[in-house]
């Protein structure tokens, strides 16, 4: 049994809400992320046709829940892909907010269910859970959850989740609950997804190892009745030609020295996620051998936690690695680049025209301005592909 190939692509952006810049591992080049930067790449993926942002999660951002309320007036369009946590939230009040946040954004949420890998970073938030037992923890939350979004009345006893007369009164607009995402590895991981989400998503490993991981998911999916569509989270470094966008690549990590690259690996092997631990695999702690796959480089995640892959290559090299994925059954790609907002322009601007976007995708408003510069003052340059002469 295998995936159905995707025939088109819905397409994410980021909020780097952990810090943002020029170059990997250092301040060199950075730029202070505060409202009014978060608030200029909310308005550029809006206006560019980008279908949402993830918000990432952690005691590194700032908060999702804060953030995508304060952007909400200021995008049309755009959806917020925001995080729940299990273990530091009781599902009645996750619910509560999912549902208010999805009423106040007519129905623009996304919601990231987050199980947590780092056992450090779990215990400074009070959990202290086993890798296994947080599942646990999620499937319960999830039931509770769902079902109060649905407009259920809850008693629920659970090994760690007790409620009693659960009640939502005011209920979500997107029915019967905005969609839920979720990544999840192990096989505890995919135990849950099987029984409880919607879409199951994937950092960016060489396409082969995703078909495996993605059919795995949906055999356990079907052997439970239910089925999902998948996403993969990825960074892109496009450039107009593919030398091009292997020096930008390289140059990412020309500040990260040595004692810098050794303490990132020290921590993220602490981490108990066996999604991480795949992402460390890729490259072992080292810069001999980064290119993982074509045109798929391992750079990001020589200090970065999470998504630690990019896709690196001019736009036609980029778009045919993302069909690629497609091909396999990805519908959803959530991309990043360094810096997020120039990057979003040049993705949206070289790749977009490329690809078969999603009718969700708002790409095609009508322009109100100029689109190019006017030529000699007296006339408007003829609008062109990437290709076309």
């Amino acid at each position: 049994m295998t995936v159905t190939p995707s025939s088109t692509a819905n397409i994410l952006w980021f909020l780097p809400t952990h810090g943002d810049g020029r170059y990997l591992g250092s301040s060199f080049g950075g730029r202070e992320v505060d409202l009014s930067y978060l608030r200029q790449i909310a308005d550029a993926s809006d206006k560019l046709g980008y279908y949402g942002v993830l918000l990432p999660t952690g005691r590194s951002c700032e908060d999702s829940w804060v953030i995508a309320a304060a952007l909400l007036p200021q995008t049309r369009d755009l959806r917020f892909l925001v995080a729940v946590r299990p273990g530091l939230l009781s599902p009645a009040v996750a619910a509560r907010m999912t549902a208010t946040l999805d009423r106040i954004s007519d129905g623009r949420l996304l919601i990231n269910v987050v199980t947590g890998g780092d056992p450090v970073e779990n215990k400074g938030d009070g959990v202290f859970l086993a890798h296994d037992e947080r599942y646990a923890v999620t499937k319960e939350f999830l039931d509770v959850y769902k079902a109060l979004l649905a407009g259920g009345r809850v008693d629920y006893e659970g090994r760690h989740i007790k409620i009693e007369d659960g009640r939502l009164l005011f209920p979500p607009l997107q029915t019967p609950h905005p969609p839920l995402y979720f990544g999840g590895s192990s096989e505890a991981g995919i135990a849950v997804a099987a029984e409880t989400i919607d879409k199951y998503l994937t950092w960016g490993e060489p396409p082969a190892e995703v078909a495996k991981k993605i059919n795995a998911a949906q055999r356990a999916a079907h052997a439970k009745g239910r089925s999902f569509s998948f996403g993969i989270r990825l960074h892109v470094i496009v450039r107009e030609t593919n030398d091009e966008a292997w020096r930008a690549a390289n140059d990412l990590l020309k500040h990260v020295d040595d004692e810098t690259l050794a303490s990132a690996q020290k921590t993220f092997e602490r981490m108990d996620s066996i999604g991480q631990k795949r992402m460390l695999a890729l490259h072992g702690g080292g810069r001999e051998k980064l290119e993982v796959s074509p045109n798929l480089w391992a750079g990001v995640g020589l200090v970065r936690g999470g998504a630690g892959t990019a896709l690196v290559g001019d736009p036609e090299t980029v778009a045919e690695r993302i069909k690629e994925y497609m091909r396999i059954g990805i519908d959803t790609f959530i991309f990043s680049g360094y810096p997020h907002l120039e990057e979003a322009y040049r993705f949206s601007e070289l790749v977009f025209p490329l690809l078969p976007l999603a009718p969700t995708m708002r790409t095609t408003r009508k322009r109100r301005g100029p689109v190019g510069e006017t030529i000699a003052n007296d006339f408007s340059p003829a609008e062109r592909q990437r290709g076309q002469s």
